[in-house]
C-alpha cells in the first residue's frame, strides 16, 4: 500500500509559533495516520507493505497542486491518494468554482489512473467568520462530487470544528488557521476511520 498526500501547510504540518524564539517542528498528519494504520494492520497478522509520502508544500493553492500532480503524485503509482486544498485561494480571494475546477482536475486524473481517492473537506477558521460560507460551499461540492463517483470523503471541517458555531475550534489550533498537533492528529483519526480502517478490516 503506497499512500501520496498532496496539499499545503495543513498536509505539511505546519505549526504556528508561540513565541518569537520557539518554532516548533512540523506535524504532519500523515505521521499519525502512518501509524494508526501500521497498528491496524499489525492487528490483522497479515504482511501488508506499507509507504506514506508526503508532498505537502506550504502556501501552495489549487492551481500548483494540479499543475504538480503528475510529476509528485502520479509518476509515483500509489495505491491512495490523499487530496487537501482550498484554504489558501480561499483566503486569496479566489472564486469557490473555480477552486473546485482545480480539485476536481485532480480528482479526475487520479480515478484515471485507477488509484483509491481520498477527498478532504478544508478545515473551518477561527477570526474571520465572513471565510467560513466559502469553505461550506467548497466542501458540499467536494463532498457532491464523492457521492457521485463513489471516491471516499474525509469531513475534516465538522472533525476540527464547533458544531454550532461552524468556527474552528481552539482545541485544535493556536493560531485560527493551521492545525495543531492535536488538530493534526484529529485530521489523521478523521481519514483513517474513513478510508482505511474498512479496507483494512477485509484484510481480517
Amino acid at each position: 500500500m503506497k499512500i501520496v498526500a498532496l496539499g499545503d501547510s495543513l498536509t505539511v504540518g505546519y505549526l504556528s509559533p508561540l513565541t518569537a524564539l520557539e518554532w516548533p517542528p512540523y506535524q504532519p498528519y500523515t505521521s499519525f495516520l502512518e501509524e494508526m494504520i501500521r497498528d491496524a494492520i499489525a492487528k490483522t497478522r497479515k504482511s501488508v507493505r506499507l509507504q506514506v509520502i508526503n508532498k505537502g508544500l506550504n502556501g501552495d493553492l489549487t492551481e500548483g497542486m494540479l499543475s504538480r500532480i503528475d510529476r509528485d503524485v502520479l509518476q509515483l503509482s500509489p495505491s491512495h491518494v490523499i487530496i487537501l486544498g482550498g484554504t489558501n485561494d480561499i483566503g486569496w480571494g479566489i472564486p469557490v468554482t473555480e477552486i473546485y475546477s482545480n480539485l476536481e482536475g485532480m480528482y479526475e486524473k487520479v480515478i484515471r489512473h485507477s488509484i483509491q481517492l481520498i477527498a478532504c473537506a478544508v478545515p473551518s477558521i477561527l477570526g474571520y467568520d465572513s471565510l467560513i460560507p466559502p469553505r461550506v460551499r467548497l466542501n458540499r461540492m467536494i463532498h457532491n462530487y464523492c457521492e457521485a463517483k463513489g471516491a471516499k470523503y474525509a469531513d475534516l471541517f465538522s472533525a476540527t470544528g464547533n458544531t454550532a458555531t461552524q468556527r474552528l475550534s481552539p482545541k485544535y489550533s493556536n493560531d485560527g488557521l493551521h492545525l495543531s498537533a492535536e488538530g493534526y492528529r484529529k485530521a489523521a483519526e478523521t481519514i483513517f476511520k474513513e478510508a482505511f480502517l474498512p479496507f483494512i478490516n477485509t484484510l481480517t
